[in-house]
C-alpha cells in the first residue's frame, strides 16, 4: 500500500467554501477510489486542508487519477481559493494500523520528523517496541515513512478527544516511561507538528 497526503494552502477564510465544494463532488471521485481522511488545520500552519488517499501501488494511483480527471465535476473548482498544493507519498510501517473509517476523536495531531539519511530503519525498530504500550493511551492513526516528496520523513498521526486530553495523555506517557521511543544518536534533525480537525465528510472523525 501507498498513502498520498495532499496538503493545500488556502487564502485566509476559505476553508468552509473549499470543504463545501469538495464534499459536493466527492461522490464522483469515490467511484474510482476512497478517501481515507480530510482535515483542516487548527494549530500550526493555518488555512491548510489535508486529504489522504490510500492506493495499492503507484500504478493504481496513476490509473485512478487519470480516470477521475475525465469525470465531469472532478476535481471541484477551487482554484481561486488555493495558494499552494503539495503532494507526498508515504509507505506504512509494519505496525501502522489500517486506514479505515473510524470515529477516534475531535482533534488529530500530525507530527512530521526528518531524520538523517539511513537512520529510519533503526527508528522504526525502536517504535515497534514502544507502540504497543503507547496505543493503550490513545489511538495511533498512522505511522508512515516518505517515499516521494521530502525524503527521510517520518509521519505519525494520533487522535484525541480534545487538546486537554492530548496534554494529559502525553504527560502520562512520559511519566509511565512508555514514550517517547527515542532516536539513534544524531538521527533526528527536525520536528514539526500540527493539530487538525476532521471535516464533516471525513471517513476518519
Amino acid at each position: 500500500m501507498i498513502i498520498e497526503m495532499r496538503t493545500y494552502t488556502l487564502k485566509p477564510g476559505n476553508i468552509p467554501t473549499f470543504e463545501e465544494r469538495f464534499a459536493s463532488a466527492l461522490h464522483i471521485r469515490e467511484k474510482y477510489s476512497k478517501l481515507a481522511a480530510f482535515w483542516h488545520t487548527e494549530v500550526g500552519p493555518l488555512n491548510q486542508v489535508i486529504h489522504v488517499w490510500p492506493y495499492d501501488s503507484l500504478d493504481q494511483r496513476a490509473a485512478v487519477r487519470a480516470e477521475a480527471s475525465k469525470a465531469e465535476g472532478w476535481p471541484p473548482n477551487t482554484r481561486e481559493l488555493t495558494i499552494e498544493q503539495k503532494s507526498e507519498i508515504f509507505l506504512p510501517a509494519a505496525f501502522s494500523p489500517p486506514l479505515e473509517p473510524r470515529s477516534l476523536g475531535g482533534i488529530y495531531e500530525i507530527r512530521m520528523y526528518t531524520y538523517a539519511p539511513g537512520t529510519l530503519p533503526a527508528v522504526m525498530e525502536r517504535w515497534a517496541e514502544k507502540v504497543p504500550e503507547r496505543i493503550k493511551l490513545s489511538p495511533l492513526v498512522g505511522a508512515w515513512y516518505s517515499e516521494l516528496g521530502g525524503l527521510n520523513r517520518w509521519c505519525h498521526i494520533w487522535a484525541y478527544k480534545d487538546a486537554a486530553e492530548r496534554s494529559r495523555i502525553r504527560a502520562e506517557a512520559v511519566s509511565k516511561g512508555v514514550w517517547p521511543p527515542g532516536s539513534p544518536p544524531g538521527a533526528l534533525l527536525k520536528q514539526e507538528n500540527m493539530l487538525v480537525v476532521p471535516a464533516a465528510f471525513s471517513p476518519l472523525k
